[in-house]
């Protein structure tokens, strides 16, 4: 992770070179105390954790619930958060043991057992709901608890299986609170994270304050935090420039972004490679014209990245040519090896083989916002210009876009991906195997073998070749097409500390990192 500016350490360096105490820079007991205002075009599906399973969820899911296991910043081994400790027991990586802390309480003061993380996993898992977090648990057959000890049944080996109980996936809920088959309603979370939720508006705030029952990981919990939600990153920027906000993460227009200047006074901005990608992802279900892979791979022959990073993102996301970014092992360059540049000519063919009618009618649907819509527009404009697709652009309001896409109801779409933990298996088993989450009824047998392949080893070098092999399959299949892989960028007012750590890219939201200067 690169900070563009460096300004509290060189005055920490200036006031320790003065002899002038460091402590002077630490909150007094006159600091500030108001709420650190975030601002994000992100959006919380569901406040209970069986409901959503996308980043804006997750991102205060991380910090209002509390898992088993939680990850540090930058490392991709979880560590303990709620567990005291825990581990596979035998060799076969089938069964996954947890011992749970003795001295935990949710939020309200109920003493948290073993019983309530068993529930938490039978509840999400029972529910099954359609853009919730189950696929994320395909190996799990059974969760038992004893005491304090909850042990994990799985029916295939899964040396992962620790990383995603560190997800939000893994949110432990207050078993009295939250209805075992049903979603809960209403706006209360009952937790036990480093922060409770004092107030909730749906898509305009969460006032987040510091949970003094928390004992986990986090060794210092932070100041209140006032999460403010906007529609579109036209009015994140205007917030910004009203100085509104003393924090922005995701996503600010990237025109206004790339023509940020970093070495502006008052302004503290922090660029980090990013995991987060996205995909033309595509309806393989009957009646559709993309269940047809004559179509999905003239498509795919069509794409011109470059075209869409500058013209639609102004350079701020990369070209991506893989099911897995670069940043992470197994990546390769599958997509580009099959079509090493756009060309009309290969794509008429592919069709004309296939003896395809063209053109090609199909509806692209995209969560609204100018940003996509920029994005769309431009997919449009080369998918039409050689006279082979005609392109129906949809654009919709989030949670009704993931109900639609989830029903089958857009022949092709738009969906950022974020990973839930650091390994590339968040981003093979979720999107490409049976049942994912990307619901766009694909399902290959042989990439299911390989997927279950590379979940076998704990070593996971020895995976690579699967993982390679996997980016290979779905470039011959086509069930999405990877488009570009984000750039992270957290911008603060340099009178907050801690921004360069509210984000590495993962999805968790560190907020208890931000403080007043």
């Amino acid at each position: 992770m690169r900070s563009v500016r460096l300004r509290v350490l060189v005055l920490c360096v200036v006031l320790l070179a003065a002899g002038i105490g460091g402590w002077q820079l630490l909150p007094s007991a006159g600091a500030r105390d108001d709420p650190i205002t975030v601002g994000t075009t992100d959006e919380v599906t569901s406040l209970d954790p069986a409901g959503a399973y996308d980043a804006g969820s997750w991102a205060l899911y991380s910090n209002v619930f509390q898992s088993l296991l939680t990850f540090e910043p930058g490392s991709p081994v979880p560590v303990p958060d709620a567990a005291a400790g825990c581990e596979f027991t035998g060799m076969n990586l089938q069964t996954y043991r947890c011992e749970l802390r003795d001295d935990l309480r949710f939020a309200s003061g109920r003493k948290i057992t073993a019983e309530d993380v068993k529930y938490s996993f039978d509840r999400m898992l029972g529910i099954g709901a359609d853009v919730g977090p189950r696929a994320l648990f395909t190996a799990l057959r059974r969760v038992d608890a004893d005491g304090s000890t909850v042990t994990f049944h799985l029916g295939a080996r899964d040396a992962t299986f620790p990383q995603k109980l560190a997800t939000g996936a893994g949110a432990i809920v207050d078993r009295t609170q939250y209805p075992k088959g049903a979603l809960r309603e209403g706006h209360g979370v009952d937790g036990s994270g480093p922060y409770v939720l004092a107030a909730y508006e749906p898509g305009v705030r969460a006032l987040l304050e510091p949970n003094p029952r928390y004992k986990g990981a986090v060794r210092k919990t932070g100041g209140p935090v006032e999460v403010r939600y906007f529609e579109d990153s036209d009015g994140l920027a205007a917030a910004w420039a009203d100085r509104q906000l003393d924090v922005i993460h995701r996503q600010l227009p990237p025109k206004t972004l790339s023509g940020m200047d970093a070495n502006a006074d008052g302004v503290h901005m922090t660029e980090a490679g990013s995991a987060e990608i996205r995909n033309l992802v595509f309806n393989v279900r009957a009646g559709s014209p993309m269940a047809d892979k004559a179509v999905r791979r003239a498509v795919a022959a069509l794409i011109d990245r470059p075209a869409i990073v500058t013209r639609a993102y102004h350079s701020t996301v990369e070209p991506l040519y893989s099911l897995i970014p670069q940043g992470f092992a197994g990546h390769n360059t599958a997509f580009h090896d099959v079509d090493p540049d756009p060309s009309a000519q290969r794509a008429g063919r592919l069709l004309r083989d296939a003896g395809v009618e063209t053109p090609v009618r199909f509806t692209y649907a995209h969560r609204a916002g100018p940003t996509y819509a920029a994005e769309a527009a431009e997919l449009r404009r080369q998918l039409e210009a050689a006279g082979l697709f005609e392109v129906r652009v949809v654009e919709v309001e989030w949670k009704a876009f993931q109900k639609g896409y989830a029903s089958g109801a857009y022949d092709a779409y738009g969906l950022g991906w974020v990973p839930d933990f650091p390994d590339p298996d968040s981003f093979t088993q979720p999107l490409v195997g049976r049942a994912n989450t990307l619901h766009n009824g694909y399902a290959s047998p042989r990439v299911d073998r390989l997927i279950a392949s590379t979940q076998q080893y704990g070593d996971r070098g020895r995976a690579m070749k699967d993982f390679e092999s996997i980016q290979r399959e779905v470039a011959a299949d086509v069930p999405l097409v990877p488009l570009w892989q984000k750039k992270d960028y957290v911008v603060s007012t340099d009178d907050v500390a801690g921004s360069p750590y509210l984000s590495d890219g993962t999805g968790i939201w560190r907020l208890w990192r931000l403080s007043w200067i």
